[in-house]
């Protein structure tokens, strides 16, 4: 919550502790899925979140979030550019962080999310779906959902998955809070790696 309301207070957004602040660290590229977040941007503020976006990349893109940020200051900011210390604190600071990927083979920002506790939305694809559980009424149960993740690499597709997540946001903040927790324990260090290539050994040796 103190990160959160920092963020929010650099960035100069509207310094409100149970609206959903999404985040975006990236290259401004179609292969990123960022078209598909600008498509979302009027969307997910119609559903009370807020937006804070850091990368550059395409000039259409770039203008294009720019243009957002213009309209919506209080709810929208952007940064174009790299700047590693304000990305951890947007991950640190954000509820949940967008990587809808066209294509992803492996991917690390959302292993940095997991690790902040700012929950991976995701397209399920390459590395993406391997690192990220969607939530669900069952995942939820068994304790195994870290994030969300869909389909189709379509704006609609998207823009549903961020209204699931805003959704259980606002709805169930113990349950997000349980989600958030799981997420941070997920474990894809050398040693968890390891551990799968002996199992994976001693089976075939069997």
């Amino acid at each position: 919550k103190v990160c959160k309301n920092r963020l929010q207070r650099e960035l100069g957004l509207a310094e409100e502790p149970r609206a959903p602040l999404l985040a975006v660290v990236s290259r401004l590229a179609t292969q990123k899925g960022l078209d598909l977040v600008l498509a979302n941007v009027e969307g997910l503020l119609a559903l009370g979140a807020q937006f804070a976006l850091l990368g550059s990349g395409d000039p259409e893109l770039e203008e294009g979030f720019q243009r957002a940020a213009r309209l919506h200051p209080d709810r929208v900011a952007v940064r174009i550019g790299y700047d590693e210390a304000l990305a951890h604190r947007l991950m640190a600071g954000a509820d949940a962080l967008l990587v809808p990927s066209r294509f992803e083979p492996c991917g690390l920002t959302q292993l940095y999310a997991l690790k902040y506790g700012a929950l991976p939305l995701v397209r399920r694809t390459g590395g993406l779906a391997d690192t990220v559980v969607d939530t669900n009424s069952e995942t939820l149960a068994d304790g195994t959902a870290t994030g969300f993740a869909f389909d189709a690499p379509e704006a609609s597709a998207l823009g549903e998955t961020i209204a699931r997540a805003c959704e259980l946001y606002g709805q169930n903040p113990k349950a997000w809070s349980r989600v958030q927790h799981y997420a941070m324990r997920q474990d894809f260090g050398w040693r968890a790696s390891a551990r799968h290539y002996a199992e994976l050994y001693e089976t075939l040796a069997r």
